[in-house]
């Protein structure tokens, strides 16, 4: 397709930029990324993939020792923030300049025109990210490490730790082991993400404007849209898996009282939209959604709204229903089946699971025979709380 791809190994060994680590991967992470960033791209969220995964017959000290593996990883680049903060710290303007004028030329040539090119950059850097936490968060996923050096100026979706989806909503919920102070929690996101941009703003402006405080002003006014592009996404991604084709910033009432629904009564987020569609006749028994979301007056009166919203726009129920599932995943990867495939993996070598579990994941929104154990939430004993990022 005539585009430039960048090919990475995650698990090779020491490299130039490694610190103090070895640069190794446990063959559990790598596994890990393979599957979550396959189901992501399955999902329609910017990502980069997964080409290969093997296993290096050595082993890696971690909390334990534990088979080595390396994820062949395929990115649009793999240019981050990071990338930018290192070029402003320890190498000279014109290599600043440089490493600015790639990324245009790599991923926003439409900026290369512009009369102040590096701050077109900058725009256009935050208006993909803002797009790109809006989308995870409507999956109820947490990146868990989202650091400058974890954030592509492509706008992918990168480097796949301690991350996992959501069972039951909880908007504080954390994965990562290291995350003690909840920095990455699953409402986090969006203000780190705005925080990291503004750490490349801070490396651009040189770029910007000689003048460092003209050059702040510019760059405080892109920043500041930010979580208004976030809201506006984030409304229309919510708005869709609530079946609204249309959806309004005034939807946000509606948004936010099916969420405290489903926090109040502890149900899981994915199949509690999945199901949904079931409760769009008020003469239906609500079977299928009343499974995952138990009665109770809340939930009575936040139908009525729904309902009454979803009637302003004059579609058919069927249409509806056939537009939500084509929004809502009915099997995510979750965090209980892939710690049961790297279970299997690591104490047999036998694939079997994880293929069963990656054909499910990159068909998310088609229940097929023989997956429907794959929908299903942990049970209590099966829950997993924290996850490793193993590099």
């Amino acid at each position: 397709h005539n585009k430039a791809w960048d090919v990475q190994l995650k698990g090779s060994g020491r490299t130039a930029f490694s610190r103090q680590g070895d640069g190794l991967c446990p063959l559990g992470p790598a596994i890990r990324e393979y599957l979550v960033s396959e189901a992501m791209h399955a999902l329609g969220v910017p990502t980069t993939r997964s080409l290969a995964l093997v296993s290096t017959g050595d082993t890696v000290l971690r909390q334990q020792q534990e088979p080595g593996g390396i994820v062949t990883r395929v990115a649009a680049s793999h240019l981050r923030i990071g990338t930018f903060e290192y070029a402003a710290a320890h190498l000279d303007l014109n290599a600043l300049q440089q490493l600015c004028d790639y990324a245009i030329a790599r991923h926003y040539p439409e900026s290369a025109p512009s009369l102040n090119p590096s701050l077109s950059l900058l725009e256009n850097v935050v208006l993909s990210q803002a797009r790109l936490i809006a989308h995870w968060l409507s999956l109820g996923f947490v990146h868990g490490v989202m650091n400058t050096d974890n954030t592509a100026i492509s706008g992918e979706t990168i480097d796949y730790g301690p991350c996992a989806f959501m069972e039951d909503y909880q908007p504080a919920m954390v994965f990562s082991s290291i995350d003690t102070i909840e920095r990455y929690a699953y409402n986090n996101q969006p203000p780190i993400a705005h925080w990291n941009l503004s750490r490349l703003a801070s490396c651009l402006l040189p770029l910007i404007d000689p003048d460092i405080e003209k050059a702040k002003g510019l760059a405080t006014e892109v920043l500041d849209r930010f979580m208004p592009t976030f809201q506006d996404h984030y409304c229309q991604f919510m708005g869709a898996k609530l079946g609204l084709e249309q959806a309004t910033l005034e939807d946000q009432t509606l948004i936010e009282g099916f969420l405290d629904l489903l926090h109040h009564t502890q149900s899981d987020f994915t199949l509690s939209f999945y199901y949904l569609d079931s409760a769009l006749d008020p003469q239906s028994d609500l079977c299928e959604w009343s499974a995952f979301v138990s009665d109770s007056p809340q939930r009575d009166r936040w139908l009525r709204t729904w309902r009454d919203r979803l009637g302003k726009e004059k579609r058919p129920s069927t249409y509806i229903k056939a537009f939500m599932k084509t929004i809502n995943p009915a099997i995510i990867p979750r965090n209980h089946r892939i710690e049961e495939v790297i279970r299997e993996v690591y104490a047999s070598e036998d694939m079997t699971l994880f293929h069963r579990l990656l054909s499910a994941i990159t068909s998310p929104f088609d229940i097929q025979d023989g997956t429907q154990d794959l929908m299903s939430p942990a049970l209590p004993d099966q829950r997993v709380f924290k996850t490793f990022c193993g590099t």
